[in-house]
């Protein structure tokens, strides 16, 4: 095989691989650069997930690039014009060029006596091996399988005659119209399924073991459109994205410091939403503090408008058996159903399950830990995207990408070749990737990097500290090893 070299490579083309490429190519103008991408489009996640209603939960303004506006009016916005806004941005700014589809990253394996990550690909339907070498690896893949969601292993369901669906992977010759649905789950996927489908559905039902916490919030940002009337567009955007990203800050606070007061004001907000008579004790009133685990966001109210409107309905109760027309529970219901969508959630996954080997040695990467959220102890000259689990994924991943192309442009200008972050301090101590109690969370946790008690290994999921910490913030860090090459040749 033949081995072509890149100064960096990213893997994947979406919303953090673009902004990875933007800032790369913009902040160390003379480093060669590709983006391996798996699928044969832009968009990532956005590029997998095609079912009904599929939209952000979080505002545009935040959700999209801090270097290029969005311009829709929509402020909680459409799968497809999300698709649009990532490839938009990669044509506009000359990225798409660089991208190479269809090629899959299998393993990598860095060697510190060349300062060299050689990266073994599968290209195209027929896996081709192709290899290709870079002293920097920037992982943007996101962290779900894409291969497959996670579905428990519910007892009975090979005797269900109707049509079972993953919303991962959601069949587009999926005709719903007048059938009764059945949606199990109560997360974001399950809330924004619903509404759409019992547009056209006969009965559209949530089954759910245990309730979730909704908000409500106008499809559109009256103060973002008001700004953007009287100021240039791109001033109008910061200012937006600013005031949302604090805002957000502010209340995921509020919920930590006062967790009964937002309990109260949400299952308020839902009762004024559903009326007195509905039992929103039992359907919308969870177990666990707000922001526990993430919201649910209902733009419009659309969500509970389905409800109101007989489309919709929620059953809290817990499945037994699956039936050849529906689901009995165990409170002996049986739910009748034609389609049984299970929203029950995601699996999770480390750089895209690439392998990773260091001189040599496996890494394991639950064994390793974070340095300031982007790379990881003991591994030199591989960063990796993780956005925040309480606000925008963008926010932090911008943030992370700025990051990295300083540290490259701070690596290139001192002549080094490796960057190593290392953990040699005994006062810090392990703590989990991040304090999170949702399922998707807590099934995977071994596979991620830990946190550290202290700086640079402590995850804030703050905004402005980590805006203080990665943009303006030293590179120069003491937890960091620079290596120059003559230096590595004398190592090997």
């Amino acid at each position: 095989m033949t081995q072509e070299y890149f100064d960096v490579i990213i893997v994947g083309g979406g919303l953090s691989g673009i902004d990875a490429a933007y800032h790369l190519q913009t902040h160390c103008r003379r480093k060669s650069y590709v983006i391996l991408e798996n699928r044969d489009a832009v968009g990532g996640t956005w590029d997998l997930f095609r079912y009904p209603g599929i939209r952000s939960d979080s505002d545009m303004y935040t959700f999209g690039y801090s270097f290029r506006p969005w311009q829709k009016n929509s402020s909680i916005s459409d799968g497809e014009s999300i698709r649009t806004y990532i490839r938009e941005t990669a044509e506009a700014y000359g990225i798409d060029r660089h991208i190479r589809f269809r090629h899959r990253v299998k393993s990598v394996s860095w060697s510190s006596a060349d300062a060299l990550w050689t990266v073994e690909v599968e290209r195209g339907p027929e896996r081709e091996p192709v290899r290709l070498t870079c002293n920097f690896l920037f992982a943007c893949t996101g962290y779900y399988d894409y291969a497959a969601g996670y579905a428990p292993a519910f007892a009975g369901v090979e005797k269900f005659r109707g049509r079972l669906v993953h919303p991962q992977h959601w069949p587009q010759d999926l005709d719903y119209t007048g059938k009764r649905v059945v949606v199990i789950g109560s997360g974001a996927t399950a809330i924004t399924i619903i509404p759409a489908m019992a547009e056209t559905a006969a009965q559209v039902t949530m089954l759910q073991r245990s309730p979730s916490y909704i908000v409500s919030r106008p499809s559109q940002d009256a103060f973002a459109l008001w700004l953007r009337r009287r100021l240039p567009i791109k001033l109008a955007y910061a200012i937006a994205r600013w005031r949302n990203a604090l805002y957000g800050l502010y209340l995921y606070n509020r919920c930590r410091r006062q967790p009964e007061l937002i309990k109260r004001w949400i299952v308020g907000q839902v009762r004024q939403q559903l009326g007195p008579g509905y039992d929103v004790k039992t359907h919308f009133t969870p177990r666990y503090n707000p922001w526990d685990q993430r919201m649910c966001l209902a733009p419009d109210a659309d969500f509970f408008h389905a409800i109101k409107g007989g489309k919709a309905d929620v059953v809290t109760d817990e499945i037994e058996a699956f039936t050849e027309t529906g689901v009995r529970l165990r409170s002996g219901q049986e739910l009748p159903a034609d389609i049984i969508v299970t929203a029950t959630g995601l699996k999770l996954q480390m750089i895209g399950g690439i392998k990773v080997a260091v001189d040599g040695k496996p890494v394991n990467f639950g064994e390793r830990m974070n340095f300031k959220g982007v790379m990881f102890s003991d591994v030199p000259n591989l960063a990796s995207v993780f956005g925040y689990t309480n606000a925008s994924w963008t926010l932090k991943s911008d943030l992370i990408c700025a990051y990295v192309s300083r540290l490259i442009k701070y690596m290139d200008r001192r002549g080094y070749v490796q960057c190593t972050p290392r953990q040699h301090d005994p006062a810090v101590k392990p703590q989990p990737w991040v304090d999170f109690s949702s399922g998707y969370i807590q099934r995977s946790l071994d596979l991620f990097p830990r946190q550290g008690s202290k700086k640079p290994w402590k995850l804030h999921q703050n905004y402005l500290l980590d805006t203080v910490t990665l943009r303006f913030g030293a590179v120069d860090d003491s937890a960091l090893e620079f290596t120059r090459r003559e230096e590595t040749r004398k190592a090997a």
